[in-house]
């Protein structure tokens, strides 16, 4: 069994499968670790996967990210090498790099553009962090590969940054209470909705790919065609 880590339900719906177990981190790290932390023992391995934002300019909605280390408060984690190098081989175009977690939500083109200059990393999301520091912790196998959802350019509107409760479902009023207090946001919610719907279809796409169990941490030491 797989221990897949990600952030919204919609995620854990495209994701869940046979030998997966998913969990939805919903923004609340202190939940999300405390989860992680009961059903480690027994897994196999842990794989975080989902959207992600873009630090690294020219990543697009869509795109793949597979990291080969995960920054965790400044300390970079490294991926297992033979499944990521498996992952990498599978999803398409996937772009290679450092991974950074945060409790946070980062939601400006200028907070994307400053850890991109200090720390190097590629892409940001609010589990991979959490899901390394549960693997080392348990001695499990670990990698994360993560969909672009917003581009490093872009600025999430205020709606966006309070559209997820945390059990990782669409909290659809607060959406609604902040459009209607900043109603000249619509066409940016619009348009990240559009982004993000690119993400989710790459991910679903990219689950179809991987296939039962999403690979697995021996997986890259069998021939494509045994998997």
């Amino acid at each position: 069994m797989i221990l897949a880590v990600t952030g919204l339900e919609r995620e854990r719906r495209i994701l869940a499968g046979p030998g997966v177990e998913v969990v939805a981190g919903g923004g609340d790290h202190v939940r999300l670790e405390a989860a992680l932390d009961q059903l480690a023992s027994g897994m196999a391995g842990i794989i975080s996967i989902g959207i992600a934002g873009g630090l690294e300019p020219g990543l697009q909605p869509g795109r793949w990210v597979v990291a080969n280390a995960v920054c965790d408060a400044g300390e970079e984690v490294p991926t297992d090498s033979d499944w990521t190098d498996w992952l990498a081989g599978r999803l398409p175009r996937a772009a290679r790099g450092v991974l950074l977690g945060v409790d946070a939500l980062v939601a400006t083109a200028a907070q994307k553009a400053a850890l991109h200059r200090t720390i190097g990393a590629v892409a940001i999301d609010m589990e991979s962090h959490i899901a390394a520091r549960i693997a080392r912790r348990h001695r499990l196998p670990f990698v994360a590969a993560r969909v672009i959802s917003d581009a490093a350019h872009r600025t999430l509107p205020p709606a966006a940054r309070v559209g997820m409760r945390w059990d990782g479902r669409i909290d659809l009023s607060a959406v609604l209470r902040s459009l209607l207090a900043v109603p000249w946001q619509l066409p940016a919610l619009i348009r990240t909705g559009l982004e993000a719907e690119r993400g989710f279809q790459a991910l679903l796409r990219g689950h179809r790919l991987l296939g039962p169990g999403l690979g697995g941490p021996n997986v890259g030491k069998l021939p494509l065609d045994m998997v």
